[in-house]
């Protein structure tokens, strides 16, 4: 009865975040001594005392039940922010948040462009995620068909727009990519239907695109994003696997000699 009564308090204190909480998930005793902070996935919907870790780099609060940011406005010193899959729809406190870099708020409720205009002032925001296509997550605003030039007309700093480099080095690979997986799936339909995908070979082993895990905060981050690539590659090479196929076999059927009735 009393281990029940404890994990219900347990996970009444994730949905409030506490000095308790963030002391037992870092070991650090001051609250202004924490640099990087992963809570996702608890359940949590008020942030509570967040802001006064002061000095606070690195935060991600994905897949929790997050509908307001406000206690976030006093992190100064923050660089990577990850608020995805929330019920986020302003994001107006972020506007002090100066040392931003990297801001991930796919699955989230922000419905127009009007609530980006408090970005712009984050002269350091240069990766910016609306949407993730690895997990389905989106926002509304990304319905809108000019979404993407807006957003880099806003925003003449950024780099990376939803998991895409759109300048500087590497940028060029990554239109080509979008240009093949244009290209690829157009090639799944044919006369305007899904075509079945015959068997194919891989063309790696199934562990060869597995990573190994870490406990360190910082490494397994990197994991996580180089996963997630790694995921979209591997659908990439499914859609191309099948293209090959496809062109194989009608390759083939041209080949085969035509037959005359006598």
């Amino acid at each position: 009865m009393m281990d029940s009564k404890r994990d219900k308090d347990q996970v009444a204190d994730c949905d409030k975040i506490t000095a308790g909480l963030l002391k037992s998930r870092t070991g650090e005793f001051d609250l202004e001594s924490i640099l990087f902070l992963k809570l996702r996935g608890l359940g949590i919907h008020d942030l509570g005392c967040i802001g006064e870790c002061m000095t606070l780099e690195r935060l991600d609060l994905s897949g929790n039940n997050v509908s307001t940011v406000a206690p976030l406005a006093s992190l100064r010193q923050l660089i990577v922010l990850n608020l995805s899959s929330n019920r986020i729809s302003n994001l107006e406190p972020l506007r002090t948040c100066e040392s931003l870099q990297s801001l991930n708020v796919a699955g989230n409720n922000i419905s127009s462009i009007e609530n980006l205009h408090c970005l712009q002032s984050l002269k350091k925001l240069d990766n910016i995620r609306f949407k993730d296509n690895t997990y389905n997550y989106t926002n509304p605003v990304c319905r809108n068909a000019s979404f993407r030039t807006i957003v880099l007309e806003m925003f003449p700093n950024i780099k990376v727009l939803d998991g895409e480099r759109v300048v500087g080095r590497g940028s060029d690979l990554y239109q080509l990519c979008k240009d093949i997986d244009d290209t690829i799936k157009a090639g799944l339909y044919k006369n305007g239907q899904l075509v079945e995908r015959p068997d194919c070979k891989p063309w790696v082993e199934d562990n060869y695109w597995e990573i190994r895990r870490s406990n360190n905060a910082i490494i397994d981050e990197a994991y996580k994003q180089f996963n997630d690539v790694l995921h979209e590659c591997r659908l990439l090479n499914n859609r191309a696997t099948h293209v090959i196929s496809q062109t194989e076999r009608s390759m083939s059927l041209k080949k085969q000699p035509k037959q005359y009735a006598i």
